[in-house]
């Protein structure tokens, strides 16, 4: 998300090999001079590993080292690939293949299935939700909307890990996974859903690569006709990369060690689908003789926000934390980051919006501001807040910038002048390339000022303010260009999936704000029960939390702002904690091991972690077998001291939930849980997380519910609203 500039979209191609090698530091230097065996880059956030990985396959292009078409860079999404392919053309490295794993698996699939197979590649499916919907249904399992995402991911995740439905519940009780189901009844949905898609003649996303580890398992000769036309192999974001991944990668390979490999152990957030850093801390064992080359030259962010992110960072345990990367500010000092705390979730998006409002008036672009949070349920308040305040902005996640209609329409009506030309009588007036832009893109919804407020119409303003932009900056560069030229140029954007930048604040996950940055980041929402979020209760998924907040930590340049409420709504009681995350950072606050002996809150945490050793009876401390002893944490006939008006009045609450939900009462909360429930009387979301069967949906659900019944307040009537995760 960096600014465009003339100077950053529109370099001159290097004049020789040499040349690309100009502006590296010593570190990116030795990188892109390592073209031969095994390489091993360790790069941090900020340190320009795309710069130094792009560098390195044009210098051996230019060379004459490296032939582009033997060439295959491979990442994890179409807006990192189609960066690289970018920057390669800017380099003077054009035809170099730059494609994620199913990007590339897919495109030998269709080449090479006529010929193992016959006939056509099975239809892809898209999206396969509907088809997860159809196969719990056909095995008798209803499944809500969010249950529904997650047994789909779960799906997803078995086959990364290639566990078939039959071994997917010892799979999840390997790996201490919090399935979102009973695992006995993914398992059935996931062997109901693989046997409707060969019925149907359809495969998936997985089912690309595996397909692809097959054929080249099988058939040595389409392997050895691979490896002929890639000599060498680029992988970035190493440390994401899924076990199946790293196989298919194996077969692309054979027995050569053409590799360099990309990636930073404590950016590690997306083991539930599969990923692991593993792959990366293992790869000097399985290449004794690799280059391993460390960035730690922080170009990105100040001192201070460097200094926060190390920070987070010590007090990390497990292997990932083991080899984490000490960055080193390279830039200026600048402001110190700011702690906010607020007494609820309105005020924090507001007091958010208006410091927002505060940058941008002070000469930030709102392009240049993102708000970051862990759930996208988040959201909703700081889109209301920033329309309220005035301040445009976009959500992260939509749709590709060259895939939007306004775009498409706006390429045929430039394509249509470039070939009237000077009959054109639109451009009659238009002295320079960039008026002729404004003159056809005014016809498309372009005004010189931008409509009031947000929505679809300031969004398509938007996207037409952005292609205004880059034709300016286009013709800063060239100045003869005509408009024939930017159309070209647009096309072979597009092609890159090279997006210019659009304006406005952008609201995303942390999850997908990976490998973006911008001038000014609000961290929001950072209470104990959403960073970490309730359901990491291992200790290495805390970590994962831990390391998702040093990336959104990383992804600032200049203003950071950590931010938190202590209630949900005004008036709410005010029982929630700031993230342990920060102690010691944020002003006030003890150091992470001074508060292990029941400061502040801080066994209360530790005690929801999972149990390692056997469940024992709180009240005889007998060992606990049967599932629902350890719900209770009690044996079934020792001395209940449960309150039965409370225990009756969420049995009475959950039968009006679940005649709203249409599901049976169990759905909601069984009755040991219940009876749980009425027995610990949890005062707060925390407590409330640490019962057995409270998961982290069914605190978003229904926390809120339990909590005030608990808390002897009267409800109005009405079902809780399912609440999104990321």
């Amino acid at each position: 998300m960096t600014a465009a500039t003339h100077s950053s979209l529109f370099p001159q191609v290097p004049e020789s090999a040499d040349a690309v090698l100009d502006g590296l530091d010593p570190e990116q230097r030795e990188v892109a001079t390592a073209l031969h065996g095994p390489v091993c880059v360790l790069a941090g956030a900020g340190t320009g590993k795309t710069r130094a990985i792009t560098h390195r396959i044009a210098y051996g292009v230019r060379a004459g080292i490296l032939q582009p078409a033997s060439v295959l860079a491979v990442t994890f999404t179409n807006r990192a690939a189609g960066e690289m392919r970018g920057r390669l053309r800017q380099l003077g490295a054009g035809g170099v293949q730059a494609r994620t794993f199913h990007s590339a698996a897919l495109r030998q699939l269709q080449y090479f299935w006529p010929k193992v197979v016959g006939g056509d590649v099975p239809r892809l499916l898209e999206r396969k939700i509907q088809l997860v919907a159809e196969s719990a249904a056909r095995c008798r399992i209803r499944l809500d909307r969010n249950e529904l995402r997650d047994v789909t991911s779960e799906i997803e995740w078995a086959k990364v890990t290639q566990t078939v439905p039959a071994d997917y519940p010892a799979a999840v009780a390997k790996s201490l996974r919090d399935a979102p189901r009973d695992p006995a009844e993914i398992s059935q949905i996931y062997g109901m859903y693989e046997q409707l898609k060969r019925d149907r003649a359809v495969i998936d996303f997985e089912d690309v690569l595996l397909l692809t580890v097959g054929i080249l398992q099988d058939r040595h000769d389409i392997a050895d006709q691979i490896r002929r036309q890639y000599q060498h192999f680029v992988v970035d974001e190493y440390q994401d990369v899924s076990p199946l991944q790293q196989r298919l990668l194996e077969l692309w390979l054979g027995e050569r060690e053409s590799l360099c490999v990309v990636g930073d152990a404590s950016q590690t957030i997306y083991s539930f689908t599969g990923a692991t850093p593993d792959h990366l801390l293992n790869f000097r064992t399985r290449h004794p003789s690799a280059t391993v080359v460390k960035l730690i030259r922080d170009y990105r962010s100040t001192p201070q926000v460097v200094h926060l992110a190390n920070g987070l960072l010590s007090q990390a345990r497990g292997r990932a934390a083991e080899h984490r990367l000490e960055l080193v500010s390279q830039r200026e000092a600048g402001p110190e980051p700011a702690y906010t705390e607020y007494p609820d979730e309105p005020a924090e998006a507001e007091g958010t919006a208006r410091r927002i409002r505060e940058l941008i008036d002070a000469g930030v672009p709102a392009g240049e501001i993102a708000v970051l949070y862990r759930v996208n349920a988040q959201s909703e308040v700081y889109e209301q807040a920033l329309a309220d305040a005035g301040v445009p902005y976009q959500l992260r996640g939509a749709e590709r910038f060259f895939e939007r209609q306004e775009v498409r329409e706006a390429g045929v009506a430039l394509r249509g002048a470039a070939r009237a030309g000077g009959n054109d009588s639109l451009l009659d007036d238009a002295e320079d390339l960039p008026a002729q832009v404004r003159a056809v893109l005014s016809t498309q919804g372009w005004s010189s000022e931008p409509p009031a407020g947000s929505g679809a119409v300031r969004d398509r303003w938007e996207s037409l303010a952005a292609l205004v932009r880059l034709a300016e900056d286009f013709a800063r560069v060239r100045t003869s260009a005509t408009l024939a030229d930017l159309v070209t140029e647009l096309d072979e954007r597009a092609a890159a999936q090279h997006a210019p930048t659009v304006q406005g604040v952008t609201l995303a996950s942390l999850h997908a704000a990976k490998g973006l940055e911008w001038d000014a980041v609000f961290l929001v929402g950072l209470t104990e029960g959403m960073m970490p979020i309730t359901y990491a209760k291992t200790d290495e998924q805390v970590e994962e939390e831990r390391r998702l907040l040093y990336v959104g930590v990383t992804r600032a340049r200049f203003h950071l702002s950590l931010s938190w409420a202590l209630s949900r709504s005004p008036g709410g009681r005010a029982s929630r904690r700031p993230t342990r995350f920060l102690n010691g950072m944020r002003p006030g606050s003890a150091p992470a091991g001074a508060r292990a002996a029941g400061g502040a809150g801080g066994t209360e945490r530790g005690s929801r972690r999972r149990r390692r050793g056997p469940a024992l009876c709180r009240v005889c401390g007998k060992t606990l077998t049967e599932a629902g002893e350890m719900k209770l944490m009690r044996c079934e006939d020792c001395p209940s001291d449960m309150d039965e008006g409370l225990y009756e009045r969420l049995r009475e609450w959950r039968s009006g939930q679940a005649r709203e939900l249409g599901q049976p009462a169990y759905c909601v909360f069984t009755d040991k849980t219940l009876m749980a429930i009425a027995e610990a009387v949890p005062a707060d979301e925390g407590e409330l997380s640490g019962i057995s069967g409270v998961g982290g949906r069914k605190l978003e659900r229904f926390g809120a519910d339990v909590l005030a019944i608990c808390a002897g307040q009267d409800l109005d009537e009405g079902v809780a609203e399912p609440a999104a995760e990321d």
